[in-house]
């Protein structure tokens, strides 16, 4: 009788990130991480432990089955690994660069607990890449005859039209801006996500199905009522996202040179204002650039900035380096490159030169009192301790406010800071509106606004198909496979 060889993972070090040279990288918008190689990649799978309870899946908000793309990885099934991938996730090439693995996934690795886990965005990044190449297609239902509207082509957004496409609904997407992907588009800079993979994976939607209206404004050009009433849809599902920034409130903010984070990465990203003249969008180039927070989006902004030829950039934060919640990645990524970090400060006033531009801002020195309610110890005043530094350029990411989109578009529940109110599924106040992503929660991460999108989708087909099947039809495979391995 034939023995069967059980797999046994390889104890080598984790395949380190094929990253460019900081020094060279810091001055272009080329990409920071070309990734992994097929055999980079083989050789990282085989560093699984194949775990009986798969903690990484767990860990992943829109429930990846993790191990099962792995050992098709190992396998060097590519189709069938992507394949795995896109029963849960349409955006694998987009997660795979931008997800904060360490807290999701990769943090529940059990490899983790002792050393490395397992590089699970650089698996999932490569699988995503290689679409052209293995040229699959995930499997959808034929039409059922209903119709959603979509508000916002932003990663909620499109993770919601995809599973509702693949069920057999007619989706159609209203965006606000000229193109899609909302802030993987306009707010994620090129060196981290390059744009032609947002529009790749936005052209894959088209493909199953989606149709995508631009420059829609939600509230101005159209109700709920109307998509309802003239247009016959059966469902919204609100994703406007939560872009209004917050301001620091202080003398001198309206100086000319001093931007919001969203409308410098716009201008960056979006608009291309660093091939100006090519591209008619101008934006002040500074030689002392100064950035204010500690979040993903100053990071960007601080990047970003260098590489528009800043001299020196520094990153402003009222905590300490320990307290920041940019992903660790994006620190490192950002003191390599040059960024220099300043602890425990906080702005007071900005002042201008003779031509009215802001030319220095000054700063208080803070100390770290009791916790507050996020769980970090508060910042507090020092007495007397506040100095200058020279600034030509100031951009501010202290976060972000919800958009008012949504409630001009239909009359629906918020809470006192403007956010929708929604249940687990995204159900508003009106039956016939779902809503999630960043204007539900505020400001978060990508995967989880896609996690909320899949959830709002599942529950948008349960209410109007009766169905208790996911909108996925792939579910229902995955289901199948697991009873068979069962009866097995």
């Amino acid at each position: 009788m034939s023995q069967v060889t059980r797999y046994r993972p390889s104890r080598g070090p984790r395949i380190a990130a094929n990253e460019e040279p900081a020094a060279e990288r810091a001055r272009d918008f080329r990409p920071v991480d070309t990734g992994f190689t097929k055999e980079d990649a083989v050789a990282e799978a085989n560093r699984c432990l194949d775990c009986k309870r798969p903690f990484c899946t767990e860990g992943c908000p829109v429930g990846i089955q993790i191990p099962r793309f792995i050992e098709a990885i190992r396998d060097q099934d590519w189709a069938r690994g992507l394949a795995i991938i896109k029963e849960d996730s349409l955006l694998p090439s987009v997660c795979g660069r931008v997800c904060p693995q360490e807290n999701q996934c990769e943090g529940k690795c059990i490899l983790g607990r002792k050393g490395e886990p397992v590089a699970i965005g650089q698996l999932e990044r490569m699988l995503g890449d290689m679409a052209d190449e293995v040229g699959q297609e995930p499997e959808h239902q034929p039409s059922n005859g209903r119709k959603v509207a979509v508000i916002g082509s932003g990663p909620s957004g499109i993770a919601c039209a995809g599973e509702l496409v693949r069920a057999g609904f007619e989706v159609t997407v209203f965006e606000a801006f000229f193109t899609g992907g909302g802030v993987l588009t306009y707010g994620i800079p090129e060196f981290r996500l390059p744009k032609d993979i947002v529009k790749r994976e936005i052209e894959g939607l088209e493909q199953l199905g989606v149709t995508f209206e631009y420059n829609s404004v939600a509230g101005r050009l159209f109700t709920a009522e109307q998509l309802f009433e003239e247009d016959g849809f059966d469902a919204l599902y609100l994703a406007v996202g939560a872009g209004l920034p917050r301001f620091l409130h202080i003398d001198g903010e309206n100086l000319p040179g001093v931007y919001c984070a969203n409308e410098y990465l716009t201008r960056t990203n979006l608009m291309h204002s660093y091939q100006f003249p090519l591209y008619d969008t101008p934006i002040r180039h500074g030689r002392n650039v100064v950035v204010f927070g500690g979040g993903n989006v100053a990071m960007d902004a601080a990047r970003t900035a260098l590489r528009l030829g800043a001299e020196s950039v520094t990153l402003a934060y009222r905590r300490t380096e320990a307290e920041m919640p940019a992903r660790l990645a994006e620190v490192h990524h950002a003191k390599e490159e040059g960024v220099h970090i300043l602890e425990l400060v906080n702005p007071l006033e900005f002042t201008a030169d003779e031509d009215g531009f802001v030319a220095s801002v000054t700063l208080e020195r803070m100390e770290l009192g009791e916790p507050d309610a996020s769980g970090r110890r508060r910042p507090i005043p020092v007495p007397d301790s506040s100095f200058e530094i020279p600034c030509d350029v100031a951009i501010t990411a202290i976060g972000t406010r919800a958009n008012p989109f949504a409630t001009l578009l239909a009359d629906i529940d918020t809470n006192r800071w403007g956010l929708i109110e929604a249940d687990e599924d995204g159900r508003t106040s009106d039956p016939r509106i779902w809503a999630g992503g960043d204007i539900v929660t505020g400001a978060a991460t990508v995967i989880l606004a896609m996690g909320a999108g899949k959830r709002a989708a599942r529950s948008i087909a349960r209410e109007l198909l009766g169905d208790s099947a996911a909108a996925n039809p792939a579910a229902e495979t995955e289901e199948t496979e697991a009873t068979d391995k069962a009866g097995e």
